[in-house]
């Protein structure tokens, strides 16, 4: 099985959506600001620089992860999610190589992110990148109960 990662495309969209909610709804985490995002892609990720990856398998999209600019130096980690079919397979840590280093391209010095701690296949992948545990603070995401950073070496 070859994964690719891809950039956004227009008509990647109703994947976005798909995909984000797939992985919302498993974990009963669906909440105004998630429809927000997922809904209205330009406007809260992709027209600020940020950007929208998928792993697409044999010309399916099987899951996403965005990156939403924080300021010049910094961008939130969202919106990561793997259909179910596809879970367990190494699909996430690909995604979060190319996040990072879009990031890193992009001249970030970190990357933040919020998150729920019973999302625990999420939370260790995130440790597994080594980002570290924050204080919990600036959060728009109403259920989020942990927020993580990571620094790059830039």
């Amino acid at each position: 099985m070859e994964v690719k990662i891809v950039e956004w495309k227009e008509e990647y969209f109703a994947d976005y959506y798909d995909i984000s909610m797939e992985w919302l709804r498993d974990y009963d985490t669906v909440e105004p600001i998630d429809i927000e995002i997922i809904t209205h892609p330009h406007e809260n990720v992709l027209d600020d620089g940020g950007m929208i990856f998928f792993a697409n398998c044999e010309g399916r999209n099987v899951g996403t992860i965005s990156m939403i600019r924080m300021g010049d130096d910094c961008f939130e980690l969202a919106k990561i999610g793997i259909t179910k079919s596809f879970r367990g397979l190494g699909i996430g840590n690909q995604l979060m190589e190319a996040a990072i280093d879009f990031a890193r391209r992009k001249g970030a010095k970190k990357i933040i992110l919020f998150t729920i701690d019973i999302l625990v296949p999420a939370v260790n992948l995130y440790h597994k990148f080594n980002f570290k545990d924050i204080p919990h603070t600036g959060s728009k995401y109403e259920d989020s109960d942990m927020k993580m950073e990571l620094y790059l070496n830039t």
